[in-house]
Parts: C-alpha cells; structure tokens; sequence
C-alpha cells in the first residue's frame, strides 16, 4: 500500500472510531456542569420542544436535533457563537445526543454526549421549566 493512502486511511479510522465513542455517554453530568460552569463548554438538549415541558438542565439550550439535520435555524447561531468550545449533549435516552454528536464531529466540532436528562436529574443538578 502507498504511504499516501495510509494517512487518510488513518484518518478516515479515527474518524469513524470517535463517533463510535461519542455515540455512548463519555462524560457524567457532574463533570458536565463543571465544564459549563467555567466557560469551557455549552449544554444542549437535543429533545423536541414537546418534551423540554417536563424539565430541562438549568444551564441548557434547547436545540432540537430535527433542526440539526435540517434547516438549522437554531443550530447554525449556536454553533458560529459557540466555535472553539465543547458542546455537551444530552437527550430522553442517550441516543439522539449521540447522532447530533456524530453530526457534530463530522463538521469538526467538539462533542461530548453526556447521556440523559433523567441521569442529569439523578445527579441532583439544577433543572428548569422552560
């Protein structure tokens, strides 16, 4: 094989297997709140708005993962403010924040899906009505 072709192989490899990774919950809502505390990151829940009714983390902005992948009236704003800072993710189950982090990767954004609302919940951190 051509040394040429190693070093995008490798790349597209690294690519693929950190989606692997951010597709699961890589961080505890603790360490999450922390990191939004001092500035170096953002939380965004990646529910629908029907579900942000029954509670949300106090520190999240409400970004549908529908808008994400499609006009990205919300997200794009979001994403020029907030370029150079980690955007933490969470969701009902784990599974959506992990797509809009795979999505996210792609674009070169710096993600971490930190799960659930509920384990957020459980954690004993601010929550908020919106």
């Amino acid at each position: 094989m051509s040394p040429l072709l190693i070093i995008p192989i490798l790349g597209a490899v690294f690519i693929i297997a950190r989606m692997f990774f951010k597709s699961r919950p890589t961080m505890s809502p603790k360490e999450a709140s922390a990191a939004v505390e001092i500035g170096t990151a953002v939380l965004v829940d990646v529910r629908e708005p029907a579900e942000w009714n029954t509670g949300v983390a106090r520190a999240a902005v409400l970004l549908p993962l529908s808008d994400l992948r499609g006009q990205r009236e919300r997200w794009t704003p979001f994403l020029n403010k907030n370029r150079g800072k980690r955007i933490l993710l969470y969701c009902q189950s784990g599974t959506r924040s992990g797509i809009a982090a795979s999505i996210l990767i792609t674009e070169g954004f710096d993600t971490d899906n930190i799960g659930t609302f509920s384990s957020w919940q459980e954690s004993g951190l601010p929550v908020r009505t919106p």
